[in-house]
């Protein structure tokens, strides 16, 4: 028979033979509504074994809220996986935790030493606190090698055999802390860990009563009325101990953890003051590099490109002063040539000043700032107060920053007249000097960091040595720069 669309239903063979009444079987062929992929995922049905190159196949759309809700099943089902009983979460925290019994058994033999022998001698828990160090060493393999935690081991100056070292370590707060960790938080550990070991065992035992009841001995009775539901009971209560024993161990675990990074090892606090130092030292370090690569950039500049442009302006005003007979056009081009020369030493020396000046390494700060002060372009009032020198870098660093005020006050400031005072002044919250420099002028004042007058480079050029500087500038003037350097550097 044709359907109504004019398809071929059947067999291959023939057609088929329907009863009366019965309805196509055949799907008709219709508009494919597809929902953007984005959207929805698309899943053609496979049409049935009866019909033959008919209609469409139909379209079963899956939604976004059907994929939502898999993916929900799929993470919840992986959660309860990862922290079910058999997980591996399980067993790692369950040995951690269990591993806690060993480096508590030398206290608690020691207190039952003490107890039971005659006249109750502490020797045996003076032997057991003797051992800190190798129980300390224990307890942070313990944790390096179960729990992948490191606790750093708390650094000393003097070796523990040598008296020094005794009375440092006696006098640590660290010492102290760890032995609260071992004669307090271990024996709880260990306690915590018996207590798991017991949950796991008993819940095991409860869970699986069915499985071993029948050796236990009768004497030929027969059972109680009502032991079937005892056992289900005990079964029961044993399956809620093993889902409950992972997040016992799980719970020992962190707060063992915890325990141990705050009394196994160093102080955060004291550790910090020490980090901190370091930076400060490699810090140090790194600036007397720098100051040291300007320096032999400066006598590679000054020893070489800079010479060779002295003599090439030496030949060319020779040249101009002994070829008189040439044509004017050349003549003009020496001229030329030697002026341009002139200019590109005066660069240059301008340039190695900047890098580092000589003058400040040969003869200290007050010469290189009266050199400074003299090539200002306005009158600068110098007063250098030093009895000794402060370091290199300090020295640069100054030097530097007189520098740039004056040309910020030359630029910006309006002013007519300028003051510079450097002086060593002694520092009372860290100890020690301190080379305070003050910038005065009489402009119009307004000064401000974020204002692109270069007070933000001064600012980080002060910082780079771990210094302070103060800017009093308000409308109308006058400005002042007070810059702090510490001269230990």
């Amino acid at each position: 028979m044709r359907g109504d669309h004019g398809h071929g239903c059947g067999s291959p063979s023939g057609p088929a033979v329907r009863p009366p009444g019965t309805p196509q079987l055949c799907w008709p062929a219709r508009r494919r509504s597809v929902a953007p992929p984005s959207r929805t995922g698309v899943v053609p049905a496979t049409p049935p074994a009866g019909c033959q190159g008919g209609g469409s196949p139909m379209i079963h759309p899956i939604t976004v809220v059907d994929m939502a809700t898999s993916g929900g099943l799929r993470r919840t089902y992986t959660w309860i996986a990862s922290h079910a009983p058999w997980s591996a979460w399980a067993w790692r925290n369950t040995a951690f935790a269990t591993a806690a019994i060993p480096p508590a058994l030398p206290l608690l033999l020691g207190a039952a030493a003490l107890l039971a022998l005659p006249g109750h001698t502490a020797l045996p828990l003076l032997l057991v606190l003797a051992l800190r160090p190798l129980l300390t060493l224990l307890q942070r393999s313990r944790f390096r090698t179960l729990l992948g935690l490191d606790v750093p081991p708390v650094v000393h100056e003097h070796h523990w055999t040598t008296v020094r070292g005794l009375a440092e370590r006696l006098r640590s707060e660290s010492t102290w802390r760890q032995y609260g960790y071992h004669l307090l938080v271990s024996p709880l550990a260990a306690a915590g860990a018996a207590a798991l070991v017991l949950t796991w065992a008993g819940g095991a035992a409860a869970a699986s009563v069915y499985a071993w009841y029948w050796v236990l001995p009768s004497d030929g009775e027969l059972p109680s009325p009502g032991w079937t539901a005892q056992y289900d009971a005990l079964t029961g209560l044993g399956v809620l101990a093993l889902l409950a024993a992972p997040w016992l161990a799980a719970a020992l675990t962190r707060i063992d953890a915890t325990a141990a990074a705050a009394l196994l090892g160093p102080n955060r606090a004291r550790e910090l003051e020490r980090r901190v130092e370091d930076l400060a030292e490699s810090r140090a370090g790194v600036l007397d590099a720098a100051d040291l690569e300007r320096r032999r950039i400066e006598r590679d500049l000054h020893d070489g490109a800079q010479q060779r442009l002295v003599s090439l302006a030496m030949n060319l005003g020779i040249a101009r002063a002994t070829l008189t007979d040439l044509p004017p056009e050349a003549r003009a081009v020496i001229d030329e040539a030697h002026r341009e020369a002139k200019e590109a030493i005066e660069e240059l020396g301008n340039l190695v000043r900047g890098l580092h000046p000589a003058v400040l390494e040969d003869r200290g700060l007050d010469a290189a700032l009266s050199g400074i002060a003299a090539r200002a372009p306005l009158p600068v009032e110098l007063t250098v107060d030093l009895a000794r020198r402060p370091g290199s870098t300090v020295e640069a660093v100054a030097y530097f920053v007189v520098s740039e005020a004056l040309a910020n006050v030359a630029k910006h400031a309006r002013a007519t007249r300028c003051s510079v005072h450097v002086g060593r002044v002694a520092d009372v919250r860290r100890g020690g000097d301190l080379l305070r420099v003050v910038v005065t002028d009489d402009g119009t004042g307004g000064a401000d960091p974020a204002g692109g007058t270069g007070l933000t480079g001064l600012r980080k050029r002060v910082g780079s040595v771990d210094g302070t500087i103060l800017i009093d500038s308000p409308l109308g003037g006058p400005t002042t720069v007070t810059v702090e350097l510490p001269c230990g550097l």
